[in-house]
């Protein structure tokens, strides 16, 4: 994609949906996320047992679902029964797990834009990028923006990119570990994903320099969303759709 071809992404990107104001990774967050003007989100998405992408960030399902145990051991039968919004508030009692196939729809249908985290269960990395990336390219075929599939695990972007070389992919960062420029460009990455605090003045010059853009997360603090405006980065992933307008 390069510098020079426009970045088709807005700067404001509502995490999890709607961050923590709904069940994040449900349909109901997407929603809030949207209402409050948000037109691009992001999500983490994980596979069943039986292969379904579903929506969810955690291995287990305990923090934010009623199940018990590692979601992705469970058919798709039975985490289609789980409630995953009770844990939130009782207003979201019954919000079921979403599949990568609702969200899809719903983003689709209204015009707006996604980046995927690819959250794969410990031990089904690369498995996981190949059918996160097959099943996006299926649902957005032929749209004029794709997903942008980004993931912390290198083998879960390398079995992306070898299922769907075409999709855009980022590589997201939690430390500035030794080979991460490198290993993103061998990866044909399009952006790197910081951890916001990661960013100065040098290490988005490197990124841009390497012709790829700069994006943090999760950032829900006025300075730190100035400090990154200011240094030039190009989207901010924000769990505070309620304080920041997406149209600044």
């Amino acid at each position: 994609m390069g510098l020079s071809t426009p970045w088709p992404y807005p700067r404001w990107v509502a995490h999890r949906g709607a961050g923590k104001l709904a069940p994040e990774n449900t349909l109901a967050a997407f929603k809030l996320g949207a209402s409050h003007g948000y037109r691009m989100f992001e999500c983490d998405a994980k596979l069943s047992a039986d292969g379904v992408v579903f929506l969810m960030h955690d291995a287990t399902l305990g923090r934010t679902t009623s199940g018990h145990g590692i979601g992705g051991a469970q058919p798709w039968s039975a985490l289609a029964q789980l409630d995953a919004g009770g844990w939130h508030s009782r207003a979201y009692a019954g919000e079921p797990l979403p599949t990568l196939e609702n969200i899809a729809r719903f983003c689709l249908a209204n015009g707006h834009l996604l980046n995927i985290e690819i959250k794969p269960t410990p031990g089904v990395e690369r498995e996981t990028g190949e059918v996160v990336a097959r099943e996006a390219a299926r649902l957005w075929q032929g749209a004029a923006v794709p997903p942008l599939l980004t993931s912390f695990q290198v083998e879960s972007l390398k079995g992306a990119q070898g299922a769907q070389p075409e999709l855009p992919r980022g590589l997201l960062l939690d430390t500035l570990w030794n080979g991460w420029l490198e290993a993103a460009q061998q990866l044909d990455c399009v952006a790197i994903v910081c951890n916001h605090a990661l960013w100065d003045a040098a290490v988005v010059a490197q990124v841009h320099g390497a012709g790829l853009r700069a994006l943090s997360y999760t950032v829900n603090d006025e300075w730190a969303a100035q400090r990154l405006i200011d240094l030039g980065t190009d989207g901010i992933i924000t769990d505070r759709v309620d304080l920041f307008s997406p149209a600044g």
